[in-house]
This record gives structure tokens, sequence and C-alpha cells, in this order.
């Protein structure tokens, strides 16, 4: 496919030199075969004034930890041109040196720290310098003839750079072989990627596109005829089985890969995936190892291939027992491949990390042999992360990885990085050190919570309480559009789903649609609701089954499809991953209420219910507790409803008199909120009530006949 120029002269003609390069950035960042998320680095030359005033030469080179696509001005710190040139010379030059070198550089002390590979900017003489990822170049870079096939197809337009992990060495390497090669126009690093540049920030976009333009062309000229992969060894199934076999696997593989710290599974089915994963020759490949450094992060070194797992015939027994195996050989390989590489790099084996030996250099305190890529024949790619963005930018660096070895296959063969540079690079301080910039993690992080009557007054509340708090929602409602609505005022993750909770297809269909969007769940709330308020004389049956099968059967269907789910979530043959569920009951379930028989009879039901299930649930860890509101007015349909209605005339006031007589009968004179119901809720549903099962939360601002004891 043909990279067209996005570029805009009149739009460029109202930019001054910092924010074209901000433009350029943007545009080469906004498509994924030409830069890794969070990858890529740009630069520009310019003149700038120091903080004397006084007019200096600077290099405006791309932060660390930003993405081109998204990078703002402020991404694009300015770095003394002359100090990065002053190091040109020198023989050697330690990561950690060339970071403290860099930050004193800085016009401004508190800018953000600038890229890695800010000196590999600084040494090239051009005004403009663009390094990206390109899917087509990596290519060239990952296969094993790659040098001879490059020059045979670039001549000595392209400088090739044998692999280097990125830092003063490289930089050097790539400047020098500029120097002996005075008409290349590109360079293409071993391994990693392409380096171009201008004396415009047009002509060093345009410069871009050009060289990833001719080696895609290349690749798919080569490409005609050939079997990619060895051939499918039969097409997948369809979309329906493959997501019977996601079901029973999901939560099996979540709760594996949660052994730690809990994560959510992202699902892909792309055709190119599909034909990955059945291809005959594709675990071969895959288990090689990298097909770009800067995936590592998000990928690890290599993903767990699931052979003998097919979609067809796999019951969920057997399909379980695959996983185990498989996980159970990736991670001795994984740990053979720790241990050796530690010895080689740092001369020993540390029992005690902490206390290294003086002088010696100290080693990775830990690693997390646990895969972040699962591949399945028939049923395409699972990737973990710890929330849903870095599982999709998992699946999309993984994506990426399969068109680049698809691209090394077509033109010799693929030849990953060795398990040196492989774990130089995985266990790299500057990189592991972007992971201590990242905030702290939400009470709620890595949680998947499933919230029925979700588009409700109680139901919101809840569901903004759980997302600011950063747990993955599933939105289940009779309402779908309201879900909807919801879902997309909310900070973070959500779907919104059409559930029924009387109709045992409904909920089980949302749940597996939970389980497809996020691998799982590990907080339930049953919220779904109505209410009659009528004498028991004037009650008809209808009503009656009604409330029952709203409030008493909708939950213990909701229950019961939760627990198969979570109770699939092993960590490993005795240990669980656990879950909350919730209960909002009503004080009415604690209390008599006149005229109220089916709601109040149907709440009590609702509260022994959850005992009786805490007690079968404890010993898988899920823990199982309710709520006992009283009268939240704020944003209820209950209350403006023939609920209200009915209680405001039982007292012979108006519907708007109510919540100042609720207030009134109540002991510390305070009318309860949908937001009160949410922080309780937050409470069960956290690890702050980790002991806490079968237990009953009063949320009544004090009334007497309700309390528990």
């Amino acid at each position: 496919m043909t990279f067209e120029s996005r570029w805009d002269d009149a739009r460029a003609a109202t930019l001054d030199q910092l924010d074209l390069l901000v433009y350029r950035s943007n545009l080469l960042g906004a498509d994924e075969r030409i830069v890794n998320r969070g990858g890529g680095n740009t630069s520009t030359k310019r003149l700038s004034r120091d903080y004397r005033g006084r007019e200096t030469r600077v290099l405006s080179v791309k932060a660390s930890g930003y993405d081109l696509k998204t990078a703002p001005r402020a991404a694009f710190p300015d770095v003394a041109l002359d100090a990065v040139i002053d190091v040109r010379g020198r023989h050697s030059m330690s990561d950690e040196d060339m970071v403290d070198y860099l930050a004193h550089a800085l016009l401004e002390p508190a800018a953000p720290r600038p890229s890695i590979e800010t000196l590999l900017h600084g040494f090239l003489p051009w005004q403009d310098v663009d390094h990206v990822h390109a899917d087509a170049i990596v290519s060239f870079c990952m296969a094993e003839r790659g040098e001879e096939i490059t020059r045979q197809v670039f001549g000595d337009e392209v400088a090739w750079v044998p692999y280097l992990r990125p830092g003063f060495g490289m930089a050097r390497w790539c400047a020098d072989a500029v120097d002996a090669q005075p008409r290349c126009r590109a360079v293409f690093l071993g391994k990693h990627g392409l380096v171009t540049w201008a004396d415009s920030a047009k002509q060093s976009y345009l410069n871009t596109l050009e060289f990833i333009n001719r080696a895609a062309e290349y690749i798919e000229e080569q490409a005609r005829g050939k079997r990619i992969f060895g051939g499918l060894h039969h097409p997948a199934p369809e979309p329906r089985q493959r997501q019977d076999m996601a079901h029973q696997l999901f939560p099996a593989l979540r709760g594996r890969l949660s052994r730690s710290k809990r994560v959510i599974l992202h699902y892909t089915a792309s055709d190119e995936v599909l034909q990955f994963v059945n291809s005959r020759e594709s675990p071969a490949v895959a288990t090689q190892g990298l097909a770009c450094p800067d995936h590592v992060l998000y990928t690890k070194v290599k993903p767990l291939f699931l052979e003998g797992a097919a979609a067809s015939g796999t019951g969920s027994d057997d399909l379980v027992a695959a996983l185990d195996r498989a996980l159970a050989q990736y991670e001795n390989e994984y740990d053979g491949f720790f241990r050796e590489q530690t010895q080689a790099v740092y001369g020993r084996l540390t029992a005690d990390p902490s206390q290294p030996t003086p002088g010696t250099p100290r080693p990775p305190a830990a690693f997390e042999g646990l895969p972040k890529v699962v591949l399945v024949p028939d049923l395409g790619m699972v990737t973990a992360g710890k929330d849903r963005r870095a599982a999709m930018l998992a699946a999309e660096n993984y994506t990426r990885a399969i068109q680049i070895m698809r691209g090394a296959t077509v033109l010799d063969r693929f030849a990953s990085l060795a398990d040196r540079d492989a774990y130089e690079f995985e266990y790299w301080p500057l990189e592991l050190y972007k992971l201590t910039l990242l905030p702290p993690e939400k009470e709620l992080a890595r949680r998947v919570a499933f919230i029925t009557g979700a588009a409700g007054g109680l139901g919101r509340a809840i569901a903004r309480r759980f997302s600011d708090e950063g747990a993955h929602l599933a939105l289940a409602d009779v309402n779908l559009e309201g879900a909807r609505q919801l879902a997309s005022e909310l900070p973070g993750p959500a779907i919104a789903l059409e559930c029924d909770v009387t109709d045992p297809d409904s909920v089980a269909g949302a749940l597996a649609e939970t389980v497809l969007a996020f691998g799982g769940v590990d907080v339930v709330v049953s919220n779904a609701g109505l209410a009659i308020a009528k004498p028991v004389d004037e009650l008809t049956l209808e009503e009656w089954r009604r409330c029952q099968d709203v409030l008493l059967t909708g939950y213990f269907l909701v229950t019961r499809e939760a627990l198969k789910v979570m109770k699939r979530q092993a960590v490993s043959a005795d240990r669980w991953l656990g879950g909350s569920i919730i209960f909002v009951a009503s004080k009415a379930g604690l209390a008599p209420a006149k005229n109220a028989a089916a709601y109040t009879s149907a709440k009590a039901g609702e509260l022994h219910l959850a005992r009786s299930v805490a007690e079968e649930a404890g010993p898988f860890g899920i823990r199982v507790n309710s709520l006992a509101p009283d009268a939240v007015f704020e944003g209820s349909g209950l209350w403006q409803g023939q609920w209200g209605q009915a209680r405001a005339a039982s007292r012979g006031v108006d519907l708007d008199d109510l919540p100042e007589i609720y207030r009134q009968r109540s002991t510390l004179k305070l009318n309860v909120t949908a937001a009160d119901v949410a922080e309780a809720a937050l409470f069960f549903a956290s690890d702050r009530s980790a002991k806490i099962t079968g237990g009953i939360l009063t949320v009544d601002a004090g009334l007497a006949d309700g309390y528990v004891r």
C-alpha cells in the first residue's frame, strides 16, 4: 500500500519552525504502520534564546514517553546543540552519563527528558531528522540477509548500520556511516528502523514516505505467487465458533496471567492475525523472538503460541489443559533465558539482588515470566496489559510484528534479535525508567465491573465512582441507549450492553460479551430494580411475579452466570482470582413496610440469597455482600413513578415533600444520595473489604428498624 503525502502547504505556511516539527511528527505518528505508539522520534535544529536572552543554536527533539501522533509543542524540549555535537569525538559514553549530560544541556531544566536517541539527531548535520519504525523498512532490517538485500534495492542511497542498542554508540556509528557514504539519503538501522533527513520539515517528511513506499513496493513485488508462512493449514472457523472458544478460554487465561497482578485482555481476530495463527510455519517464526526491539515493553521478547488448542473439536477441559501445558513450557524457557542472560551480562546470578557485590552492576531484581501475547490457532490473538489501552497497544504492536515477519520472510528469512540483545533491551534501564514515570494505580485499576440497571440513578452514580477509580465497566441495562450515553460520558473504558435480568439467555449473553471485551469479571453489582406500592389485596399476581422476577430471580441469574466466569479465573490449581458480588438491596429488606409486600419480600430475599451465595463462593475467594440504602430521591425514576406517588399518598403529602419527611425520620437528619450508595459500593468492590463477606452495609442515615444488629 502506498503512503500518500498528507502535507498541507497552506497550513504549514502559518506555522513557525517548532510548530512545523509538531505538525510533521503528528502526520507521521498518525499511521501505526509508520510509527510504533510511543516510539519514533523527530527533531529540528533552530535558533532560540537561553535564560540570559542570548541567541543560541538548539536541537528541539521529541521527549521520552510522548506519542508522535499526539505530541504537543511542549513534547519537544530544547537541547543546546553545541553541547550535543561536542561529545561526538568521545570514545565511549555510558547510558547513565549520556542521560545526565543531556539533562545539563537542556535550556529549560524543568523540561521533559529528551529522547534516548537525541545524540543520533544531533550528530547528523541536517536541519530536520526523522526516525521511525515503519513495517516495510523494519522488514528489511529483520531479514537474515538484510544488509545485502538493502544494497541491491537501494544502492548507495541507503547506509546500513548493524544493530546496536540506542545510545551514544549507535548515534556515532550512524553519523560515521553517513560521512563515509556521501550519496546516502537515509540510514537503515539493523533490527531497528529508518532515519531520514532534509533541510526543511516538508522535505524530511516526504523523504520518509519515499523510502517507506519504495521498500513496501519491493516487498509486494517479491510476495506475488509466494505461499506466505508456508500457507494455511485450514481457514479459521466462523465467528460464532471462535466466540464460544473465547468464552471458554479467556477467564482461565486471564486468571493464570494475573498471578502477580490482574490483567485486562484484548481480543484480535483480524484477517491478517487469523491467517498468521493458522499458517503452517507461523509457530516457528513467531517463537524466534522480537520483530522490532521497540515492541518489547508491550509484547515481551516472545509470544506464547498455543498449539494443540484449535477451536474445532476442543472441549473446555482440553483447552485449559493445553493452556496449562503451554504456559508451563513458556515459563520454564523464559526462566532459562533470564538466568542464562543475567549470568552472561552480569557475570553472576545474585541470590539477593538488593545486595549486589560492591563495585559490580546490579542485575534485574525480578522478572515476570508470563506472556503478554498469546496466539491461538483458529481463535486469533489475545493480548494482556494492565488496562485496556496497554492490552490494545500490545495487540497493535504484535499486528505490526506480523507484517514485519511477513515482509522479512518474503525478502529472505526472518531473523530476530540475538538472545543477549533481546535481554538487554527488555531490561534496559532507560526503557524501564519510563515505567517509573507512571502515576500510582487507582483503587479499582485492573478490575472489570459488571453493573446491572446501569442507566438508572444509582447505577449511573456507581458507574461514575468506579470509573473514577480505574475500573473497566460493562454497563448492562434494558435501556441500551441510556447505557451507551453513560459509557460515552465516563473517563475510563466502558461498554454498553442490552440486558434483561429476567431472561437467562440475555444475562448469559451480556456476561459473555464482557468476557470478550475484557477477559473476565471481578466485580458484579446487581442493581436492576423496580418497585410497586399496593396493599396485598389489591396486588395482582402479575405484579407480584414481576417484582420477584426482577429483584430476586434477576439477582439469582446474574449471580449464577458471574460465578461461572469467576470460578474459571483460576490462577493455579488451588488459587482463584476471586471477586466481589454486590447486591443493591434496601432498608425495606430489613424492616416491614405497609403497602409494599412484593417489594420488601423480594428485597429480603436478596439479602438472604447473598448470604447463602457467600457461603458457596467463599472457598473460591469470591465475596458476596449487600447494601441496604434508604430513599435515594436524586435522579431516581423509582421515586418519580408509581412508587413515589403511592408513598406520598400514604402520608397525605405532595411528592415534593417526601425528601424532607425521610430526612427528618433518620437519626442523623440527613438525606441519602446516590453518591453515598456509590461510595459504599466502592468499599465492597475494593480490597478494603477483602475480609468481609455475607455482610450488609446500611446506607440510610440511621433508621433503628433497619439496624442489622
